[in-house]
């Protein structure tokens, strides 16, 4: 899919569409917004508010309504609606192509297509695929991984560590969806991350080399795609800086303006990575749920002093 969006032969692929008539820039046509729209509005000629960058479906209620009208009308409603540069105009359930329509397309030289799905379902997985290739999508580096049925990305530098803690969490069960490119797109207010396709499975570790993690572990370790719920930062340890240690106050990441829960977890020698990002995934997920221990602690002490001061 290209940044300007998805191509019309592309989607006629996807979807298994019959081409009955394919327009004059049917080889360049792209789809470029979500929105799919059902022209029977535009029958009765009325086309404010129309927009032709939306694919066009008709189905069993608009053929029914065409098939009521004469042929000079049924010309002009198709005429009318190829006047705009449409991307497609798709038929469903496999009705029949009014010949008005076929020769108007041909006229106008626009790209008519046909489904065998129903209305309602070919709009619908039209819409849920268009929502998810034409979504906004950012690379970022790192290594996501499903743990414990969480998305979690660990971000940090070159050589901090990174790919070993993920193979140590592979090996104990957890699934890997992406390593050193984590391609994330937001889906309704979500992230989902995925691998682009030529490294997907691998997993490079310094001193071995790149590996198939699919290869060497079968199914069970990887994973297509993941929502992104945590990011575990990895950075080298450092004596000058003060790290957090009870953890009461909530961090957050921004990602195409979607809010991500961050922690950082400083790394020097003898630290178990894997176990502390295990850790730090159950802690998210409490946190989601509404526990917070830190706080809980905190609320524990004070409930104390306070029995102690005689306020209670």
């Amino acid at each position: 899919m290209s940044e300007n969006g998805l191509k019309i032969t592309e989607f006629v692929k996807t979807f298994d569409l019959e081409v009955l008539n394919e327009g004059s820039n049917y080889e360049n046509s792209r789809l470029t917004i979500t929105d799919v729209n059902r022209p029977g509005l535009q029958f009765h000629d009325f086309y404010d508010y129309f927009d032709p960058r939306r694919l066009q479906v008709i189905g069993k209620a608009e053929v029914t309504y065409l098939g009521s009208l004469t042929t000079e009308q049924r010309r002009k409603c198709f005429d009318d609606l190829f006047q705009y540069d449409i991307p497609a105009l798709v038929i469903s359930r496999g009705l029949d192509c009014f010949q008005e329509c076929l020769e108007s397309a041909r006229e106008h030289e626009r790209t008519l297509l046909r489904t065998q799905e129903t209305t309602v379902d070919f709009t619908s997985h039209t819409i849920e695929h268009l929502n998810r290739v034409l979504a906004p999508c950012v690379t970022r580096h790192g290594v996501l991984l499903d743990i414990y049925g969480e998305g979690v990305m660990i971000t940090g530098d070159s050589g901090v560590g990174k790919s070993e803690a993920a193979i140590e969490l592979i090996m104990r069960g957890h699934r890997l969806v992406a390593d050193d490119a984590v391609e994330l797109r937001r889906i309704s207010n979500q992230l989902i991350g995925t691998a682009p396709e030529v490294i997907r499975h691998y997993i490079e570790l310094r001193g071995i080399g790149v590996i198939d993690v699919r290869q060497l572990f079968g199914m069970r370790a990887i994973k297509v795609e993941s929502q992104l719920d945590l990011v575990v930062n990895f950075e080298q340890w450092d004596q000058t800086k003060v790290y957090d240690r009870l953890g009461i106050e909530d961090h957050f990441t921004d990602i195409l303006d979607v809010q991500v829960p961050i922690v950082t977890i400083p790394v020097r020698p003898g630290r178990n990575l894997a176990s502390i990002v295990e850790v730090a995934t159950m802690n998210n997920r409490h946190r989601k749920f509404g526990y917070n221990a830190a706080q809980e602690l905190a609320r524990r002490v004070d409930l104390r002093a306070d029995l102690g001061s005689g306020k209670i």
